[in-house]
């Protein structure tokens, strides 16, 4: 039923952008980030559970939690990045979103690292 709302509260809102756009482009965009707003807080409930199971599941298979708050922070990131990118190309602004998603990238690489040298350290401990 979840799902039913947010494609209902998109296809509202696509309809109302397109009508709007030609009158009042400003406020297009900002419809568009209002229903992307609304959509986020929609599912931000479905977030908090996943997480919660993740952190369990974690927690049984004995996985440090700095390593998975690190890995959730990474998807964090990823889906934050994307949204704002997203809105960007929405206000035609494709140079604005790819510098985000740059940044992003960057922000990700410099979490991503203690995590690849824990691999590694782990890796060199079983060779020889």
């Amino acid at each position: 039923m979840d799902v039913l709302q947010i494609v209902a509260i998109g296809l509202i809102a696509t309809v109302l952008i397109v009508v709007i756009r030609s009158l009042r482009p400003e406020l297009a965009v900002l419809l568009s980030v209002a229903a992307g707003v609304i959509i986020f807080l929609l599912v931000l409930g479905k977030i908090s559970s996943i997480m919660d199971i993740i952190k369990e599941l974690a927690n049984k298979a004995g996985i440090n939690m700095v390593y998975m708050g690190t890995i959730l922070k990474i998807i964090g990131i990823a889906y934050i990045a994307e949204f704002g990118a997203q809105i960007c190309r929405d206000a035609g602004e494709g140079a604005i979103a790819s510098k985000i998603e740059f940044a992003a990238k960057i922000l990700i690489m410099v979490l991503a690292v203690p995590i690849v040298v824990a691999v590694l350290t782990m890796l060199l401990k079983l060779v020889p």
